[in-house]
């Protein structure tokens, strides 16, 4: 790809923008890899965790980059793509897992192994972006990590406070993944002589994608009302709010006369309306 062509400076914005979406997080993981340890310690342990972690990605999206023009594996990765597509539209990602270190080292291993874990779906996007251009990759990281990393708790604010990025991020990566499929050797001769079916496919492919995980999530969170009233929550939605069988809820109205359930604290009996959860 040629330098400072268009299509270098899409495939780059393409990069910067798949890093941001699928790693925008990667700071929670580094704040609670590091949260135990001094002030001055935690600077070093960013610094050090994030390159370390640069370095993994790079090497190995580099290497998906190599593994991605042997026949057939450009296809499954671009299947695989759709499928982390999706996903990103209806998973929350769990971060529990990630315990606190008291020394520096510890928290630096932390990171670069929770990176790496967490990493996959970024390092396949990237690298079906890249279309093969090594440089595309190291420039993409160079400039979407020091963002992730000091401004990831920010986007990761607009993305609740505007979920419409995220849908975004889900077509961009399924774009990439209908360029990964249509590019496959054995079906690009096709895609090549016939490329109002090749745009026919990618657009089909990103409506479908965004609609499903659309309607996914509002199956999710839908509220079943039983013959007596009462209401029963899907897990996700009862997970989202933080909801205990033991815990205990009243009616009440807000601005807008819309009824919503308020949790009662201990000692609390307002109107002695109180509802259990369970």
């Amino acid at each position: 790809m040629e330098w400072l062509s268009a299509g270098f400076f899409v495939s780059l914005l393409t990069i910067i923008l798949i890093d941001l979406v699928l790693a925008g997080d990667n700071a929670i993981v580094i704040g609670m890899a590091a949260r135990n340890l001094k002030k001055e310690t935690q600077k070093q342990v960013i610094l050090w965790g994030t390159v370390g972690a640069v370095i993994i990605r790079a090497l190995a999206t580099m290497a998906v980059v190599y593994l991605l023009k042997i026949p057939g594996l450009l296809l499954a990765g671009g299947l695989l793509l759709l499928w982390i597509s999706f996903k990103l539209l209806t998973e929350k990602k769990n971060h529990e897992n990630i315990e606190a270190k008291n020394s520096m080292w510890a928290a630096i291993r932390t990171i670069i192994i929770a990176d790496a874990v967490m990493g996959l779906d970024n390092v396949i996007a990237v690298a079906g972006a890249a279309h093969g251009d090594f440089l595309l990759v190291v420039i993409g990281l160079l400039v979407s990590v020091p963002i992730v990393v000091w401004g990831s708790t920010l986007f990761i604010k607009w993305i609740e406070t505007y979920p419409w990025i995220i849908y975004i991020g889900a077509g961009v990566l399924t774009l990439t993944a209908g360029k990964m499929i249509t590019g496959e050797k054995f079906l690009a001769p096709f895609f090549t002589t016939n490329p109002i079916a090749k745009w026919l496919l990618i657009g089909l492919l990103i409506v479908v994608i965004l609609a499903a995980g659309k309607w996914t999530k509002m199956i999710g969170y839908q509220v079943e009302v039983g013959e007596h009233g009462q209401l029963t929550l899907p897990k996700e939605l009862s997970e989202e709010a933080q909801m205990e069988p033991e815990d205990r809820y009243t009616v009440k109205m807000d601005a807008r006369g819309k009824l919503m359930l308020v949790k009662v604290e201990n000692g609390e009996d307002p109107d002695g309306t109180m509802q259990n959860a369970g």
